[in-house]
């Protein structure tokens, strides 16, 4: 299904189906204030969804579920049989559904009580993810149990899977997370990246393996560090099986929100995928995929926040060298975002793997040579995984308006990419919206998608312009952008102007260190001889003292020279301006 195709059914079905559920929370003002709606509706939806799923097989699931009671059965052979009759890796054993709730709303605490601990064990995991049994405590205490269990029983608040399929889901709770945090003047989308982003990184993860997914019997394996409620993984699983039916994608994520972790393990849960791949924690401080590999990572880590939650944990993880994940170097405490690209480099696997992570353009160039970050550049650009780096349009998520990038990585570079970095400028390939949401104000449509891949594979120095959309491609060798910086010193020098030597070396005046940026493509005694020693002819360079950095000017190397307006064309308008100036006044006045 093409961008515009998904863009009409969101606003259709979707947002009809988000509108309404929005609408129940209006039942718990007074309460709740508006930013906390989302921990009684949010776990609402879940459980609805739960319940609409489990429907069809509820009475054979209670029905099974009391002869194992009478023949004492346990564990996990108990689980396995209840979740054969249920058709789903999850069930519940209570005798009550939402329907039979609100029957009885006189014993709605202690039946709604029994229903949730009728649910198996994965289930209630999520439940307390949400911290819902202190919210129904406060629900009761309300009295607002009851209406919003009807509310949500309602015939147009069905989301059986047969009405709502899992992708629209997913679009459901990602509207309702955005007028919850819009609510609390929170950044929108704080939780979530918005589709046609998500698009753009699949197709850039796909495009080179079409082929081998297509081919019988593929199985793939991917991974998101920062997998919010899953729909990046949702869109990728979407994105392989378009290409082929027969396609399989198991799907890994951890998430340190408990919320939206809790969201995206019932998602999993209800397309029957691999929930168990679901793991809540802090990425950088707890690992939850130590020793993994996988074929794909795709993921929007946060950006601009530091670290200092995980220095503990993460500097003595670094301390283990290349044997842990931050070997390369950490970045500056004030910015994590590196963490999360070392973190995936290191699970990426070997010989194919590929990566598509968002950044902002910190990642470029922060940090001196010898730095941390100057670190992280150098060991991903000197190991040739940097395959592409993609500048996006501003104004293009939810939360922020900056400038960002999606860069591709990979341990399975095509040969003609080999020792090369591809560098697309697709900051002018947008289609403004009717209606901005959060910083929102501009989107990707199949049009924008389709032309910056076209520039991504046939990876050249060129320009593509099509119906006002542009985008520019340029190619580089990993080298060019690596530097040595150099410490230069002045030589003491004799009364005949020639250098002091002690020991057969020079002797630094002292205070005279003066510093030399000297690309890793030039020959360092003849940029001295062409820059420096025409100058100053006792200078020498300290090769103890030599740093290699790599940065990546990104806008530096896309920079367009607009000639300045012509002081005559300034001073015409100028002239043009007063006249029209004079006028105004003249009618003006006139009416007095």
């Amino acid at each position: 299904m093409s961008m515009n195709e998904l863009h009409k059914q969101t606003n259709a079905n979707i947002q009809a189906k988000a509108n309404l559920i929005w609408e129940i929370a209006t039942h718990l003002v007074g309460l709740f204030k508006p930013h906390e709606y989302g921990k009684v509706i949010l776990p609402m939806t879940v459980l609805k969804r739960f319940d609409d799923a489990l429907k069809p097989t509820k009475a054979a699931v209670v029905e099974m579920a009391k002869k194992l009671d009478v023949q004492h059965v346990e564990g996990a052979a108990r689980d396995g049989i209840l979740c054969r009759v249920s058709k789903y890796d999850f069930y519940n054993t209570s005798n009550f559904d939402f329907a039979k709730l609100i029957a009885d709303p006189d014993n709605v605490e202690s039946n709604f009580e029994a229903y949730l601990q009728g649910f198996s064990s994965n289930i209630k995991d999520i439940i307390d993810n949400f911290d819902f049994a202190n919210t129904v405590k406060l629900m009761v205490k309300g009295g607002v149990l009851f209406v919003t269990l009807q509310e949500f029983n309602s015939a147009k608040a069905d989301m059986s899977p047969e009405k709502i399929t899992s992708a629209d889901m997913g679009y459901i709770f990602e509207e309702l997370i955005r007028k919850f945090s819009e609510s609390y003047d929170e950044q929108a989308g704080a939780h979530f990246t918005s589709r046609d982003i998500i698009y753009l990184m699949t197709e850039l993860l796909v495009a080179p393996e079409k082929a081998e997914i297509m081919a019988e019997g593929c199985t793939k394996t991917a991974y998101d560090m920062a997998m919010g409620t899953s729909q990046m993984l949702g869109c990728l699983t979407e994105r392989l099986q378009d290409i082929s039916e027969d396609a399989s994608l198991t799907c890994f994520g951890q998430e340190f929100n408990p919320e939206t972790y809790a969201i995206a393990k019932a998602d999993m849960l209800i397309k029957g995928g691999n929930a168990s791949g679901m793991k809540y924690g802090d990425t950088l401080s707890d690992d939850a995929f130590s020793g993994y590999e996988f074929d794909y990572i795709i993921s929007n880590p946060p950006f601009g926040i530091d670290w200092k939650r995980e220095k503990v944990q993460v500097e003595a993880e670094a301390k283990r060298g290349f044997d842990g994940r931050f070997g390369p170097g950490l970045p500056a405490i004030s910015d994590g975002q590196m963490l999360f690209m070392l973190n995936g480099v290191k699970k990426l696997k070997e010989g194919s793997g590929r990566m598509a992570i968002i950044q902002n353009g910190s990642s470029l160039f922060t940090g001196d040579a010898g730095s941390g970050a100057s670190a992280i550049r150098r060991y991903v650009i000197e190991g040739d995984l940097v395959e592409a780096i993609i500048q996006l349009p501003t104004d293009l998520f939810y939360n922020t308006g900056i400038s960002t990038y999606i860069w591709v990585l990979t341990r399975g570079k095509d040969l003609h990419r080999g020792g090369k970095i591809q560098l697309i400028d697709a900051s002018r390939c947008f289609v403004k919206r009717r209606k901005n949401i959060g910083s929102k104000r501009v989107d990707l449509d199949d049009a924008c998608i389709d032309l910056i891949l076209r520039a991504y594979e046939e990876f050249g120095n060129e320009t593509y312009e099509e119906n006002g959309l542009v985008v520019e491609s340029k190619v580089f060798d990993n080298s060019f952008f690596g530097f040595t910086k150099v410490t230069v010193e002045t030589a003491q020098a004799d009364k005949d102007g020639k250098p002091v030597l002690k020991k057969g070396k020079y002797q630094p005046v002292k205070g005279a260190s003066d510093s030399e940026i000297i690309p890793l493509s030039e020959d360092m005694d003849a940029y001295m001889q062409k820059n420096v020693l025409p100058y100053n002819p006792l200078a020498y360079i300290d090769p103890t003292k030599n740093k290699v950095g790599y940065e990546i000017p990104f806008t530096r190397l896309f920079y367009k020279f607009v000639a300045p307006t012509a002081s005559a064309d300034i001073f015409e308008e100028i002239k043009a301006l007063e006249a029209e100036e004079t006028i105004l006044m003249k009618v003006l006045f006139s009416h007095e």
